[in-house]
């Protein structure tokens, strides 16, 4: 497979990702990229394929787990109960379980309070430019998966805090000083978990953390550990990647002069511009994909934003289309791992980003948006906006 250098932290490539993918694409399904010493599946029906395929997963061959170092070991503690990071059986019963409080029914539940929401914040925009990100898009996802699990909405502020400093430590800007934030934002969360969980066991309510502890309880052999790794990877990903759609969907819609919100609308802005561009497997035993062979102990990084962009699966890929109609687009992973809270995501865009323009017909950027150096995901630093002629 051809070889390419790329550093993911170059101000270049983190403002647009995507001319790097285009020619990666050009030398066929996979490439061999030098920065991260890992094969990339880069076309769509390749990495539709790795996330699908069972000889491959997320959780780490035993013989090859790394040493952690001590003072990492905290975060380390919790990834290791992550049904994100786990294969079956434990990531079965840990899915399973979330499965519960994420049914259709439940989740087209929220939709009131979700629109509830968006218009009390909208009432309180200011009438100077003003960062969208900050009053609009975190507000939204935080709340609505702090009241799903039950935590108090006034902690909104610290969960994410907590969480940009844990996701930091998966991103390719990472150093001492970011891992050592990291580890004492997870300290600071496992214990605000834990002191929550001793209080839902005495006084139990209809919330997530509640029917998980019931479960707990019915003999699923749900583990404290576990327990909190669950909620901690809920409240990270049931805001991060949200986050960064809201903002990203929203200078995108801006820049197209696109207004109407249909379902189409937030898929296309899911594919066209998504929040997290790599999701890697470890392979598990012998496999050929394509041209190319893996071992066990390799790894392959699926690029999803490559495969969302690749012109043999969407005609005119660079091109913002709210109308597109094509095959599923690979955002939310895809397998076993499949984002358990896509219903939820894509009913907050729906909403949010209706709502906002409904309620603001004059939303217009202020200044040329620039995006964060976050990568593997992909988000803005702000949003400077008005809503004012």
């Amino acid at each position: 497979m051809q070889k390419f250098s790329q550093t993911p932290t170059d101000p270049l490539f983190v403002q647009d990702p995507y001319p790097f993918y285009e020619r990666a694409r050009q030398s066929g399904d996979f490439i061999w990229w030098n920065d991260y010493d890992m094969a990339c599946a880069v076309s769509h029906k390749m990495v539709h394929t790795v996330l699908r395929d069972r000889r491959m997963g997320r959780e780490c061959p035993p013989e090859l787990a790394p040493d952690i170092p001590e003072h990492l070991q905290p975060f380390y503690n919790v990834e290791a109960h992550s049904m994100l990071e786990l294969e079956p059986p434990r990531h079965t019963r840990l899915r399973a379980l979330v499965l519960r409080a994420f049914t259709s029914r439940t989740i087209a539940a929220l939709a009131p309070d979700i629109r509830a929401l968006c218009h009390l914040l909208i009432d309180d925009f200011p009438d100077q430019p003003f960062d969208l990100l900050t009053l609009y898009a975190q507000p939204v996802p935080v709340i609505i998966i702090s009241r799903l699990l039950g935590v108090p909405e006034e902690r909104a502020d610290d969960l994410v805090r907590w969480s940009n400093a844990m996701v930091a430590m998966y991103q390719a800007r990472r150093t001492p000083e970011i891992e050592a934030t990291a580890i004492a934002a997870t300290n600071d969360f496992v214990a605000f978990m834990r002191g929550y969980i001793a209080k839902r066991r005495k006084t139990p309510t209809d919330d997530l953390i509640s029917t998980l502890i019931a479960a707990e309880a019915d003999g699923e052999k749900l583990s404290e550990n576990e327990l909190i790794t669950t909620c901690i990877l809920l409240l990270n990903a049931g805001h991060e990647a949200t986050v960064h759609t809201i903002g990203n969907g929203t200078k995108t819609l801006l820049e197209h002069g696109v207004t109407e919100i249909a379902d189409t609308t937030v898929e296309e802005i899911i594919r066209y511009d998504p929040p997290l561009h790599m999701f890697t497997r470890w392979v598990y035993e012998e496999v050929t994909l394509g041209a190319h062979s893996f071992k066990r102990g390799d790894q392959i990084a699926c690029l999803l934003a490559a495969a969302n962009r690749d012109s043999r699966a969407y005609a005119q890929p660079e091109v913002f289309d709210p109308t597109r109609k094509g095959p599923q687009n690979t955002s939310f992973g895809g397998g076993i791992h499949f984002c358990v809270g896509a219903p939820l995501a894509r009913l907050e865009l729906q909403i949010a980003l209706g709502v906002l323009f409904e309620r603001c017909p004059n939303l217009r950027l202020v200044g040329a948006p620039q995006y964060g150096d976050v990568y593997h995901f992909h988000g803005l630093e702000r949003l400077m906006v008005t809503t004012t002629p």
